[in-house]
């Protein structure tokens, strides 16, 4: 019985687990102008990667001691309707699996003649091991 009278004021005072997945910044105008897949374990390569994707701006900070930073940026494109999305993230035997959407325009669209690059950068709870990125199929 006490502890029944105690789990609401626990589930009160402890903190929510951090999201698996936390968007940092997703949009269609980055500085990386040809197709790369990052990740990123330190606050170093972290401040180089930002200083080229938007070297107007500070880097979010990152808490690497407990986070990872992985980003997709899909490269120049010649017209709008380009989007790159991380939507999800497995573990697996000890390796880490990024399944990564890309969306593109349809051929009877009407888009706007402008050069775009799109990208996605998120964090993810700390993690060792291999990475290997690939096209997420799912629903599409």
């Amino acid at each position: 019985m006490l502890l029944l009278n105690l789990l609401p004021f626990l589930m009160m005072t402890s903190a929510p687990p951090p999201p698996l997945l936390e968007t940092i910044a997703r949009g269609t105008l980055s500085g990386i102008e040809r197709p790369r897949q990052v990740v990123i374990g330190n606050e170093a390569d972290w401040r180089a990667l930002w200083k080229e994707h938007a070297p107007e701006h500070d880097p979010p900070h990152i808490d690497f001691a407990s986070r990872t930073v992985l980003a997709v940026f899909l490269g120049s494109r010649s017209t709008a309707g380009y989007a790159v999305e991380i939507t999800r993230v497995d573990r697996q035997a000890g390796a880490t699996v990024v399944h990564v959407r890309e969306s593109r325009p349809g051929r009877d669209q009407i888009l706007a003649q402008v050069i775009t690059s799109p990208f996605h950068v998120v964090s993810v709870p700390l993690l060792q091991g291999p990475v290997t990125f690939v096209p997420d199929t799912h629903d599409q």
